[in-house]
């Protein structure tokens, strides 16, 4: 009776209409085993905002602590009907589930238990802050209940929180080797790829590095980036060439977000757009790197962009793909070496090490890509 579930929809990394599916089968469980109700609905875009577009928080931190938003006694018609309006998982505005006419199941209120369910960091930050955070003021807060609050891994390190599930320790990643081989290494990536070449290349710690250096290139705070399908890959290639020409490191570790954020909005000609600006991009760099008799490395951790229609219902797919991505290496000194078949996101590591004549660690599994 006590237990209640706040929905964020999905409709990146699912089928972008796929939620009310997914919330009958829990009302079924619900139903089945006796026990919770479901209080709340949202898309992931207000709830796991990780681009500091601190309006879209509150507005489900609103949701889920005053109960600001539509009414409906049934979750999945109401999401039914956002799909009639064209409003597809992503994008669902905040629905107050209400029982005895007006009267909302719950809200998140003084003394409450709180399991954030969701594992990746980076999209739970901004909304833990906001809920469970002291000093928190990025938005105005009347109702700030005191909460017992858990989170499902570790968010952030800072966070006086318990964690249901810490990050394993990782020793020897590629941070480790560069630093005890003194490599100094540059990351840069915007705003929204920017835990991927830090947090996460550095095996989930927030920790910089020795030899470590980065920059963050601000994102532009649009609705989506079907809107602007450059993002900003040529701030960051202008910083990547100016850094190179300022011999200020040995490695550089640059992400682009184009295929992958505006990918995920189902514009295939949007999509089209930001790859090509993308390979302009890599083009500018490869060219200075050749000219400065360095090497570039080209690969990607996960399909999208090339698959743009969900083969199965013939809606446009919004989700990540499964399928095999390429992996380039642009190298004068390479010339005739060819790269093996079969390979995995587990070997770029080695990859990369075997070309700086570093031998990998032995907690490094994968092999290099180049043919013995």
């Amino acid at each position: 009776e006590r237990v209640f579930i706040h929905c964020f929809l999905d409709g990146r990394d699912t089928p972008p209409s796929s939620a009310a599916d997914y919330v009958a089968a829990l009302q079924t469980k619900i139903e089945e085993i006796g026990s919770g109700r479901i209080a709340t609905v949202i898309g992931r875009y207000y709830a796991m905002d990780r681009d500091k577009r601190w309006e879209r928080i509150q507005r489900a931190y609103d949701l889920l602590v005053s109960a600001v938003g539509a009414r409906a006694q049934d979750p999945v018609k109401a999401i039914r009907e956002s799909y009639q309006r064209g409003v597809t998982d992503e994008f669902v505005e905040p629905i107050v589930v209400t029982r005895d006419g007006d009267e909302p199941v719950a809200t998140i209120h003084e003394g409450d238990a709180v399991i954030f369910f969701n594992f990746r960091p980076d999209r739970a930050r901004q909304l833990t802050r906001a809920l469970a955070i002291a000093g928190f003021d990025e938005f105005p807060i009347t109702n700030r209940p005191a909460l017992d609050f858990v989170c499902f891994s570790v968010y952030d390190v800072t966070f006086p929180l318990p964690v249901a599930f810490r990050t394993p320790k990782h020793q020897n990643i590629l941070a480790d080797v560069f630093a005890r081989f003194s490599v100094e290494n540059f990351r840069l990536a915007e705003t929204e790829k920017y835990a991927h070449v830090t947090y996460f290349f550095n095996g989930g710690t927030e920790k910089e590095f020795r030899c470590e250096q980065r920059l963050l290139v601000p994102s532009s705070r649009l609705a989506t980036y079907d809107l602007e399908p450059a993002m900003s890959a040529f701030q960051i290639t202008n910083n990547v060439l100016r850094i190179l020409d300022e011999g200020r490191t040995d490695i550089f570790i640059v992400n682009f977000a184009n295929p992958d954020m505006v990918g995920h909005t189902g514009k295939l000609d949007k999509t089209i757009e930001a790859c090509q600006y993308v390979d302009t991009c890599l083009g500018w760099i490869t060219k200075a790197m050749r000219s400065a008799r360095g090497m570039t490395l080209i690969t990607a951790d996960h399909g999208n962009a090339e698959q743009m229609i969900d083969p199965k219902t013939g809606q446009p797919q919004t989700a990540h793909t499964t399928n095999p991505v390429p992996f380039h290496l642009i190298d004068e000194a390479s010339r005739g070496v060819k790269l093996r078949e079969g390979g995995a996101l587990e070997d770029v590591g080695p990859t990369m090490l075997g070309l700086l004549g570093i031998e990998k660690p032995v907690e490094m599994t994968g092999r290099d890509l180049r043919e013995a």
